[in-house]
């Protein structure tokens, strides 16, 4: 920059490029330990590992409030006597263990746990050995046929719980059933409207098989996801040995989807042991509650005798069988993942 005689400022050569550049330049960033850049007032950051449990605070208070609060509401109603009575008047009676003791006592109620333990076992080995061949299936499929298979046990998946039951019973209707049009149709004699509801046997053979029909794809469609982590050189391995295919799954299918095993077994455990709709809606639970499980039982005490109190302990005494099981299946898995 130069001033000429009358004190004019004139820029110089040297001052063309921030000329061209703009007005005014960005200062540049502080380069020394003393030049430290502020925050903005009024934003402060949250105290470490707070925000991880802040991002987790809904879920946690939704269940508090649609789980905890009931299950501990539940517990209090165990121990209260609440019949037609009481509902009526409102009131309630403290009467402490008397609904286990009376449950405990009484011959059909350890009728309906047994039936409901082998019901669940009977299910659940028949989900896992069909669930597991259609797995197996699916992997050696093309890929057009797996996809169609694949779509088929998506639709048998999808398929609400009221509208299998409503197909099911179609199915094994007494007077227009597919079911006993195929048994006459192949010459067996006494099907002519032959009533599959009449005992509580036949009835919980029925809803096994809608159970099991339902309950597959998803241990068909996981058992194929969990098949693409095992390498194809272990494959090629027990073929070179001149291993089986039966000998090929207990040798390097089981082993390396032990944890997939163990997992959905335990899923398909709970999900049989506490099914409620498909029990309720194929017969009530009867004829004369021959079919009745669990659940079902705790609600026709609950809502068809008005034992709400009785009801009540049902549900957790139900539930104590059920983290007795979940107990069991952690100790298992903790100690394969010890071991690996």
């Amino acid at each position: 920059m130069t001033v000429d005689s009358q004190g004019t400022a004139t820029a110089g050569p040297q001052d063309a490029p921030g000329r061209a550049a703009g007005k005014s330049q960005t200062p540049p960033p502080p380069s020394g330990p003393k030049e430290v850049l502020q925050r903005p007032r009024g934003r402060r950051s949250l105290p470490g590992g707070l925000l991880p449990y802040l991002l987790v605070a809904p879920a946690l208070l939704s269940m508090a409030v649609l789980l905890l609060y009931p299950l501990i509401r539940n517990v209090i109603l165990s121990f209260q006597q609440i019949n037609r009575k009481e509902f009526i008047t409102r009131e309630s009676v403290w009467i402490g263990f008397d609904n286990y003791k009376d449950l405990l006592a009484d011959p059909d109620f350890w009728t309906v746990v047994v039936r409901s333990i082998v019901f669940t076992a009977v299910n659940v080995v028949l989900i896992m050995a069909i669930g597991t061949g259609i797995g197996l299936l699916l992997n050696r499929l093309g890929k057009k046929m797996r996809l169609l298979l694949s779509l088929a046990l998506m639709f048998a998946w999808a398929m609400p719980i009221v509208a299998s039951v409503t197909v099911f019973r179609w199915l094994f209707d007494e007077q227009f059933g597919v079911v006993n049009w195929l048994m006459r149709t192949l010459g067996f004699a006494g099907y002519e409207q032959h009533n599959w509801f009449e005992t509580g046997f036949s009835t919980l053979v029925i809803i096994l098989i809608l159970l099991v029909w339902g309950s597959v794809p998803f241990v068909a469609l996981n058992m194929y996801a969990a098949l693409t982590t095992v390498g194809t050189e272990l494959y090629e391995a027990a073929k070179m040995d001149g291993a089986s295919g039966w000998r090929t799954f207990w040798a390097v299918v089981f082993p390396n989807l032990k944890s997939f095993f163990m997992i959905t077994t335990f899923l398909e455990i709970i999900w049989i042991f506490k099914a409620f709709a498909q029990v309720y809606a194929m017969n009530l639970g009867g004829p004369d509650r021959g079919s009745e499980t669990l659940p079902v039982f705790a609600y026709i005490e609950g809502v068809g005798q008005f034992h709400y109190g009785v009801a009540a302990a049902i549900s957790i005494l139900t539930i104590v069988m059920l983290i007795a099981v979940m107990s069991f299946y952690f100790r298992l898995i903790l100690k394969q993942e010890e071991e690996l």
